[in-house]
């Protein structure tokens, strides 16, 4: 699920949505407005999860492509959720 790919490959950097690297690039839904190339849409948030960019990696290659559509998915709905206040 979108959930074990998160807590087994994110949480270490976005625990609860947050971002322990960058602070203000925490996921939720009005972060993700102002800071993710393409703004809050899946195909921005997929985009990064490929590609990863600063000190995010890239996970295509590391993760296999179920992997990064279910945890496009998790990280889309948890952002207008339980991490709309995330920081």
């Amino acid at each position: 699920s979108g959930a074990e790919v998160f807590g087994n490959n994110c949480s270490s950097c976005h625990v609860n949505g947050g971002n322990i690297i960058i602070p203000g690039h925490v996921l939720s839904q009005s972060a993700m407005e102002e800071y993710l190339d393409g703004g809050y849409t899946k195909e921005a948030i997929e985009y990064q999860v490929r590609n990863g960019k600063g000190p995010m990696p890239a996970w295509e290659g590391v993760l296999d492509e179920s992997e990064i559509k279910e945890v496009t998915d998790y990280v889309y709905s948890q952002a207008s959720g339980p991490w709309a206040n995330a920081s």
